[in-house]
């Protein structure tokens, strides 16, 4: 056996080894991002600043692996995240585009990915995230999942798949018996890709009734929760999905035995779109996450029914389906806060621009003290001798004798002079964040609310004691349809002894008919017999008259 061939095999079952060894056949140093996660069975990489010549031995180590159970690559690439104008162009011209963002490089990562999928026995996760796939690297991607064995979960968020894409990989996705998660985050989809997911959940559907009708015969029982088909669907922060694609899920979501969870997170839901997922509950019992937070055209009311059914259906605290309690958008993609600007005032004297901090409630500390409205204000400083100097070293000991922090709903300083226009910039808080708490609020109140907890309880307690209302009332039932039957019975037996005795009365008559009908069958024999007798003798007397004329 060739030597090469022989370190490619021992190679293949240890991957940092492998990829050591790719590495100095080519001659170069390997990364240590690679072995950060190794100790797990895991490959995650933030991949915006390896070199191009660093791929080589990196992607032949994932095409021959068969020892890693995770492969996750990160990319928060983005082009023209700065503000608006000059800023945002020297941004986009500092930033040097990564090589990932190159079609050939996500070629030759798909078919990496590929040929692991078809050789891989113990791969379950798959997260390409922030990567720039086309097409041909859908395609290429679609075949490796289609020849996946142990593949549980595909992660695409933040790629740019759009509709068609999304399409392509439901192409595998359909058939797969392993496949169970799905995370389609930020994917550029719209109400045509919440369809074909759907798609793929009603033809799985039909599949697993075959199966389950199949397990069910000679009185067997099927486990549900043993077959094949997808049990989490990702579909967060796909603006365009809208009341259509929630109208497409509600649809499969009916008649659903199987899917546990769906995040619907951001994705442009209204009112029409929550109550015909709220109507798909009535019916679906088994679906333990439903989460359409962040929709802003949800009224909360509509919101919190649909929250409360979805914790009725089980118990989502010991299940294995969480929900997505962390922002669905990636950290390091977070805008700036965000500036409201108010113009008062037309005059010719020029402006006077007034920023104001609102401080938000998840920031970063670097050994500062935290700045205050007061002190985040600096007016422009003032000559030496006009009217109002103060001297920097007399302001300071001014501000640190002023002590406390100051709350942001004191008014400033500032006296705005009537006739000079006035720029008022208001530096409000991440929207996000906000966004963030007031959703997470409803699940934090529905689950972990004592009060509402205890509302839970009551409910559950009405509803047992409905139930045994019911169960009385129809015990009550049951024994007044018995002693119904009874009677019924009775009244049978009656009906049956009159039956057989107007049964031999219609005999006795039958036979008497009988009777009467063969006596007159005999009558009239006789008197044919007459006549025929009467007529003979008339053709004799006949005879006898020619006889004597001779």
């Amino acid at each position: 056996m060739f030597e090469s061939v022989k370190i490619r095999r021992q190679c293949m079952l240890d991957f940092y080894s492998h990829y050591e060894h790719l590495c100095a056949v080519q001659g170069s140093v390997p990364l240590k991002a690679v072995k950060a996660n190794l100790g797990q069975g895991a490959l995650d990489l933030t991949v915006d600043r390896i070199k191009a010549a660093d791929w080589a031995p990196l992607l032949n180590a994932i095409w021959h692996n068969k020892t890693l159970t995770s492969i996750g690559i990160r990319s928060f690439h983005h082009q023209g995240l700065g503000d608006s104008g000059v800023e945002r162009y020297k941004t986009y011209f500092r930033r040097k585009i990564p090589p990932i963002r190159s079609k050939d490089l996500t070629v030759q990562l798909c078919k990496a990915v590929k040929g692991c999928l078809s050789i891989s026995d113990v791969l379950k996760n798959l997260e390409l995230q922030g990567l720039l796939l086309r097409e041909r690297d859908l395609i290429i991607l679609t075949k490796g999942l289609a020849t996946a064995s142990s593949l549980e979960s595909v992660s695409l968020a933040h790629c740019p798949i759009g509709d068609g894409g999304l399409e392509t990989i439901c192409q595998s996705v359909k058939n797969s018996a392993t496949i169970r998660y799905v995370n389609f985050t930020g994917c550029s989809l719209t109400w045509r890709g919440a369809e074909h997911i759907a798609n793929v959940l009603k033809h799985q559907a039909m599949k697993r009734h075959s199966e389950a009708w199949a397990e069910s015969l000679r009185y067997r029982r099927p486990d549900l929760d043993y077959m094949t088909g997808l049990r989490r669907v990702t579909f967060n922060c796909n603006m365009l999905v809208g009341d259509r694609g929630a109208s497409a899920f509600a649809d499969c979501l009916g008649e659903d035995l199987w899917l546990k969870a769906l995040d619907l997170q951001q994705c442009g839901i209204s009112n029409e779109g929550a109550r015909s997922l709220l109507d798909a509950l009535q019916t679906n019992t088994t679906l333990v996450v439903l989460d359409i937070r962040k929709n802003p055209l949800i009224d909360h009311v509509v919101m919190r029914n649909i929250i409360e059914r979805v914790l009725m259906n089980g118990n989502s605290a010991n299940s294995e389906f969480k929900w997505l309690m962390s922002p669905s958008s990636k950290d390091a993609l977070k805008t700036r806060p965000k500036k409201r600007t108010i113009v008062l005032g037309s005059g010719r004297k020029g402006k006077a621009t007034i920023r104001i901090g609102l401080p938000s409630k998840k920031t970063v500390n670097s050994g500062k003290k935290p700045t205050s409205v007061k002190d985040s204000y600096s007016p422009k400083p003032l000559p030496p001798g006009t009217k109002g100097f103060l001297p920097w070293r007399t302001a300071e000991r001014a501000k640190r004798c002023r002590g406390g922090p100051v709350d942001s709903t004191e008014e400033l300083p500032v006296k705005i002079q009537t006739g000079i226009p006035v720029k008022v910039t208001v530096e409000s808080a991440c929207t996000s964040e906000t966004e963030e708490t007031e959703d997470l609020s409803i699940i934090h109140d529905v689950i972990h609310h004592p009060d509402l907890a205890k509302s839970l309880d009551k409910i559950n307690a009405t509803k047992y004691h409905q139930l045994q209302l019911d169960l009385e009332e129809c015990m009550g039932k049951l024994k007044e349809e018995q002693r119904a039957r009874v009677k019924a019975e009775e009244q049978i037996m009656e009906l049956e002894v009159e039956n057989a005795r107007l049964r031999n009365l219609n005999i006795s008559l039958s036979e008497t008919l009988r009777a009467q009908s063969v006596t007159n069958m005999i009558l009239e024999d006789e008197g044919v017999l007459g006549s025929i007798e009467n007529s003979f003798q008339k053709f004799h007397a006949f005879l006898d008259l020619l006889k004597d004329a001779g």
